[in-house]
Protein backbone atom coordinates (compact mmCIF):
# COMPACT_ATOMS: atom_id res chain seq x y z
CA UNK A 1 0.00 0.00 0.00
CA UNK A 2 1.56 3.40 -1.12
CA UNK A 3 1.89 5.83 1.47
CA UNK A 4 0.34 9.41 1.46
CA UNK A 5 2.51 12.59 2.19
CA UNK A 6 1.43 16.03 2.14
CA UNK A 7 4.09 18.79 1.53
CA UNK A 8 3.31 22.29 2.78
CA UNK A 9 5.26 25.00 0.49
CA UNK A 10 7.12 24.19 -2.35
CA UNK A 11 10.22 26.24 -2.34
CA UNK A 12 13.69 24.51 -3.04
CA UNK A 13 13.43 22.47 0.05
CA UNK A 14 9.81 21.56 -0.07
CA UNK A 15 9.88 21.19 -3.39
CA UNK A 16 13.08 18.91 -3.48
CA UNK A 17 11.41 16.70 -1.32
CA UNK A 18 8.16 16.24 -3.23
CA UNK A 19 10.13 15.17 -6.58
CA UNK A 20 11.85 13.09 -4.38
CA UNK A 21 8.74 10.94 -2.74
CA UNK A 22 7.04 10.82 -5.75
CA UNK A 23 10.58 9.36 -7.78
CA UNK A 24 9.92 7.12 -4.88
CA UNK A 25 6.76 5.91 -5.54
CA UNK A 26 5.18 7.63 -2.99
CA UNK A 27 1.66 9.19 -3.82
CA UNK A 28 1.93 13.31 -2.79
CA UNK A 29 -0.37 16.19 -2.18
CA UNK A 30 1.75 19.16 -2.79
CA UNK A 31 0.14 22.51 -1.30
CA UNK A 32 1.37 26.31 -2.23
CA UNK A 33 -0.23 29.81 -2.05
CA UNK A 34 1.86 30.59 -5.02
CA UNK A 35 0.06 29.29 -8.49
CA UNK A 36 3.00 29.46 -10.53
CA UNK A 37 4.93 26.97 -7.76
CA UNK A 38 1.78 24.78 -7.69
CA UNK A 39 1.56 24.60 -11.58
CA UNK A 40 5.27 23.63 -11.40
CA UNK A 41 4.04 20.42 -9.40
CA UNK A 42 1.16 19.73 -11.19
CA UNK A 43 2.86 16.97 -13.31
CA UNK A 44 5.15 15.94 -10.07
CA UNK A 45 3.15 15.10 -7.44
CA UNK A 46 -0.09 13.55 -7.00
CA UNK A 47 -2.08 16.36 -6.75
CA UNK A 48 -1.24 20.09 -6.57
CA UNK A 49 -3.47 22.54 -4.87
CA UNK A 50 -3.24 26.37 -3.88
CA UNK A 51 -4.43 27.06 -0.57
CA UNK A 52 -3.62 28.63 2.75
CA UNK A 53 -2.74 25.51 5.33
CA UNK A 54 -3.55 28.42 8.22
CA UNK A 55 -7.21 27.56 7.10
CA UNK A 56 -8.19 24.42 8.84
CA UNK A 57 -11.28 24.10 7.22
CA UNK A 58 -9.21 23.91 3.76
CA UNK A 59 -7.01 21.47 4.94
CA UNK A 60 -9.59 18.97 6.31
CA UNK A 61 -11.39 19.75 2.99
CA UNK A 62 -8.10 18.45 1.03
CA UNK A 63 -8.13 15.26 3.39
CA UNK A 64 -4.96 16.08 5.29
CA UNK A 65 -6.19 14.13 7.93
CA UNK A 66 -6.02 11.15 5.93
CA UNK A 67 -2.23 11.06 4.94
CA UNK A 68 0.73 9.84 6.70
CA UNK A 69 3.56 11.99 6.62
CA UNK A 70 2.64 15.79 6.39
CA UNK A 71 6.06 17.93 5.54
CA UNK A 72 5.92 21.96 6.75
CA UNK A 73 8.13 23.48 4.23
CA UNK A 74 7.50 27.17 4.36
CA UNK A 75 10.13 29.44 4.03
CA UNK A 76 10.15 32.72 5.69
CA UNK A 77 6.46 33.13 7.47
CA UNK A 78 7.24 31.81 10.57
CA UNK A 79 4.43 32.45 12.53
CA UNK A 80 2.35 30.50 9.17
CA UNK A 81 4.39 27.41 9.78
CA UNK A 82 3.85 27.82 13.70
CA UNK A 83 0.07 27.94 12.71
CA UNK A 84 0.12 24.85 10.18
CA UNK A 85 1.80 23.04 12.68
CA UNK A 86 -0.49 23.13 15.53
CA UNK A 87 -3.42 23.06 12.96
CA UNK A 88 -2.16 19.51 11.54
CA UNK A 89 -1.70 18.37 14.69
CA UNK A 90 -5.07 19.23 15.91
CA UNK A 91 -6.76 17.40 12.83
CA UNK A 92 -5.15 13.83 13.92
CA UNK A 93 -2.18 14.47 11.41
CA UNK A 94 0.06 10.80 12.01
CA UNK A 95 3.85 12.02 11.42
CA UNK A 96 4.38 15.95 11.20
CA UNK A 97 7.94 17.26 9.93
CA UNK A 98 8.61 21.14 9.67
CA UNK A 99 10.94 23.28 8.60
CA UNK A 100 13.03 25.48 11.25
CA UNK A 101 14.08 28.81 10.74
CA UNK A 102 15.83 29.17 14.07
CA UNK A 103 16.45 28.16 17.60
CA UNK A 104 13.57 29.80 18.92
CA UNK A 105 11.50 28.54 15.71
CA UNK A 106 12.54 24.51 16.95
CA UNK A 107 11.30 25.59 20.30
CA UNK A 108 7.97 26.49 19.68
CA UNK A 109 7.57 23.60 17.44
CA UNK A 110 8.11 20.91 20.02
CA UNK A 111 6.02 22.31 22.47
CA UNK A 112 3.43 22.31 19.82
CA UNK A 113 4.18 18.76 18.51
CA UNK A 114 6.05 18.23 15.83
CA UNK A 115 7.49 14.98 15.33
CA UNK A 116 10.71 16.13 13.84
CA UNK A 117 12.53 19.49 13.29
CA UNK A 118 14.74 19.92 10.73
CA UNK A 119 17.60 22.73 10.18
CA UNK A 120 18.10 22.48 6.26
CA UNK A 121 20.46 25.36 5.65
CA UNK A 122 22.61 25.07 8.76
CA UNK A 123 22.89 21.25 8.46
CA UNK A 124 24.06 21.83 4.95
CA UNK A 125 26.46 24.48 5.83
CA UNK A 126 27.75 21.84 8.07
CA UNK A 127 28.38 19.40 5.50
CA UNK A 128 29.97 21.53 3.09
CA UNK A 129 32.50 22.82 5.36
CA UNK A 130 33.25 19.64 6.21
CA UNK A 131 33.89 18.38 2.45
CA UNK A 132 35.83 22.03 1.90
CA UNK A 133 37.54 21.28 4.50
CA UNK A 134 38.55 17.57 2.88
CA UNK A 135 37.42 15.94 0.17
CA UNK A 136 37.78 12.72 1.77
CA UNK A 137 34.48 14.04 4.04
CA UNK A 138 31.51 12.29 2.07
CA UNK A 139 28.65 13.15 4.26
CA UNK A 140 27.67 14.59 7.78
CA UNK A 141 24.90 14.09 9.66
CA UNK A 142 24.19 16.02 12.66
CA UNK A 143 22.46 13.88 15.52
CA UNK A 144 21.93 16.30 18.29
CA UNK A 145 23.72 19.57 18.79
CA UNK A 146 27.20 18.12 20.07
CA UNK A 147 27.44 14.22 18.32
CA UNK A 148 27.38 13.60 14.36
CA UNK A 149 27.74 10.26 12.16
CA UNK A 150 29.93 10.87 9.20
CA UNK A 151 30.74 9.11 6.19
CA UNK A 152 34.72 9.28 5.47
CA UNK A 153 36.85 7.76 2.65
CA UNK A 154 39.96 6.24 3.98
CA UNK A 155 43.12 7.41 2.35
CA UNK A 156 46.92 6.79 2.63
CA UNK A 157 46.85 7.89 6.58
CA UNK A 158 44.95 4.76 7.17
CA UNK A 159 45.53 2.16 3.99
CA UNK A 160 46.38 -0.60 5.24
CA UNK A 161 46.16 -0.86 9.13
CA UNK A 162 43.63 -2.29 11.48
CA UNK A 163 41.34 -0.58 13.35
CA UNK A 164 43.19 -2.10 16.22
CA UNK A 165 46.59 -0.41 15.31
CA UNK A 166 44.27 2.89 14.49
CA UNK A 167 42.39 2.73 17.86
CA UNK A 168 40.13 5.37 17.18
CA UNK A 169 38.08 4.83 20.21
CA UNK A 170 41.00 5.57 22.74
CA UNK A 171 42.68 7.99 20.57
CA UNK A 172 39.45 9.62 19.45
CA UNK A 173 36.74 8.87 21.22
CA UNK A 174 34.66 7.68 18.12
CA UNK A 175 33.40 4.49 17.15
CA UNK A 176 33.73 3.06 13.77
CA UNK A 177 30.31 1.70 13.36
CA UNK A 178 30.49 0.08 9.74
CA UNK A 179 33.05 -0.09 6.47
CA UNK A 180 31.75 -0.23 2.88
CA UNK A 181 33.76 -1.21 0.64
CA UNK A 182 32.61 -1.75 -2.92
CA UNK A 183 28.93 -2.58 -2.43
CA UNK A 184 29.51 -5.00 0.72
CA UNK A 185 28.77 -3.31 3.84
CA UNK A 186 30.52 -4.61 7.49
CA UNK A 187 28.80 -3.66 10.22
CA UNK A 188 30.34 -3.40 13.59
CA UNK A 189 34.09 -4.61 12.29
CA UNK A 190 36.22 -6.56 14.47
CA UNK A 191 39.05 -5.10 15.68
CA UNK A 192 41.58 -6.97 13.19
CA UNK A 193 39.72 -5.35 9.93
CA UNK A 194 42.00 -4.14 8.04
CA UNK A 195 41.31 -0.69 5.94
CA UNK A 196 41.69 -0.77 2.26
CA UNK A 197 42.56 2.70 0.42
CA UNK A 198 38.86 4.16 -0.25
CA UNK A 199 37.16 2.14 2.01
CA UNK A 200 34.31 4.12 3.27
CA UNK A 201 34.27 4.01 7.04
CA UNK A 202 30.99 5.30 8.79
CA UNK A 203 31.98 6.97 12.24
CA UNK A 204 29.77 8.00 15.03
CA UNK A 205 31.06 10.44 17.70
CA UNK A 206 31.05 14.09 19.70
CA UNK A 207 31.88 16.66 17.36
CA UNK A 208 34.88 17.80 19.16
CA UNK A 209 35.98 14.36 18.84
CA UNK A 210 35.06 13.83 15.45
CA UNK A 211 37.08 17.20 14.42
CA UNK A 212 40.27 15.78 16.51
CA UNK A 213 39.92 12.15 14.33
CA UNK A 214 39.64 14.07 11.02
CA UNK A 215 42.87 16.33 11.53
CA UNK A 216 44.72 13.71 12.70
CA UNK A 217 44.01 10.52 10.27
CA UNK A 218 41.75 12.22 7.52
CA UNK A 219 42.86 16.03 6.23
CA UNK A 220 46.32 15.12 3.99
CA UNK A 221 49.18 17.52 4.50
Amino acid sequence: MKKLYGVIGLGRFGGSICKELSKEGGEVLALDLDEDKVNEYKEIASDAVIADSTDELALKELGFRNLDHVIVAIGDNIHASILTTLLLREIGVKRITVKAQNDYHEKILQKIGADEIVHPERDMGKRIAHSIISSNVLDYLELSDEYSVVEIKAGEKMQGKTLLELDIRAKYGCNVVAIKRGKEINVSPMADEQIMYEDILIIIGADKDISRFEKALVIED
